[in-house]
């Protein structure tokens, strides 16, 4: 049993009102509130945003309001949680560090592992982003640019600058500003003459209150080129790359064309399920090998090598 423990104690005795500087300017309320109120859990602070408890410019917000510089947050009294010094086991935080690819000023972009959530919740108490941060503690801005899966492993990119992060954010979210390469193994034979799915994709929840994607009429418009790389006995290793950011998209489109990814346990088969069993893989066969884009002006180019894992199950296929 561990010996850590939490108190709970008042962070402050009274209400404080922060201004938001330039370096704030363009941050949601939820991400500057975490750092303007250390160890306070953010089930508190939504529910004060929600109360009305905390304000902006005297005004109601939501958890996802920009703020803007000048502009003044009111913050009442909430009751901290005292952790221990290290939220993320050592082991993650040693890992993480030995898979960052490139660094500055604007950036950190990672080999994201496979079986590490981008964020704590949903009973997590920690994730990537909060292991980061206390691998950067003196870093005022570490935020995600965007997200994996948590058995996805590749390409993933923090912003360090509020001005990156506005940047790279609305460059994901203009078709063809951000070129993706994934690699993923499919089972089948992939066939020569499909090069590109577009179909519609639509999110449900099941009756258990598992979330999946289907491909729905009323579903957002999604596309995935996909090209065959290596065949094998059994399996294809494509290339795939997404043209729109839908959640699931790539692993849903090509259960749609009928070669599910390998260890995908929510859109797999019987017979995908099988294989992934023969050839001994523990994981889902997904990797964002590639990513470029254009930021300030700056081309930025990142590729992040297979895990040795998925390298092994290649030498069996």
């Amino acid at each position: 049993m561990s010996t850590r423990a939490s108190t709970v104690s008042q962070s402050r005795s009274a209400v404080r009102h922060v201004k938001v500087d330039e370096r704030s300017a363009g941050q949601r309320l939820d991400n500057f509130l975490s750092r303007e109120c250390p160890g306070v859990p953010k089930t508190r602070l939504y529910r004060a945003i929600r109360k009305g408890e905390i304000r902006v410019d005297r005004g109601r917000a939501r958890q996802g309001t920009r703020l803007q510089a000048g502009q003044t947050v009111r913050i009442p009294p909430l009751a901290v949680v005292n952790r221990p010094d290290s939220v993320a086991p050592l082991g993650w935080q040693q890992r993480l560090q030995e898979r960052i690819l490139f660094e500055d000023d604007d950036l950190l972009v990672l080999n994201k592992p496979p079986g590490l959530a981008v964020h704590g919740g949903s009973g997590l108490s920690f994730g990537l982003i909060e292991t980061m941060r206390e691998l950067r503690p003196n870093c005022r801005v570490l935020e995600l640019a965007h997200r994996l899966d948590r058995e996805t492993s590749g390409v993933l990119v923090l912003a360090k600058r509020v001005d990156a992060l506005r940047e790279l954010h609305e460059l994901f979210r203009n078709r063809g500003e951000v070129s993706k390469t994934y690699l993923a193994l499919v089972h089948g034979q992939w066939p020569r003459t499909v090069s590109s799915i577009t179909a519609p994709l639509k999110r449900f929840e099941r009756k258990s209150g598992e979330r999946i994607v289907l491909v729905n009429r009323a579903g957002k418009p999604s596309q995935t080129n996909f090209t065959a790389r290596e065949r094998y006995s059994g399996c294809t290793l494509i290339e795939a790359k997404p043209l729109t950011g839908r959640t699931h998209q790539i692993r849903v489109h090509a259960a749609y064309a009928g070669h599910p990814l390998l260890g995908d346990d929510k859109y797999g088969n019987d017979e995908s399920n099988a294989l992934t069993l023969a050839l001994e893989l523990k994981r889902l066969f997904l990797h964002a090998a590639k990513m470029s884009f254009t930021l300030h002006k700056r081309v930025m180019e990142f590729e992040a090598p297979l895990d040795g894992e998925l390298q092994r199950v290649l030498s069996k296929a």
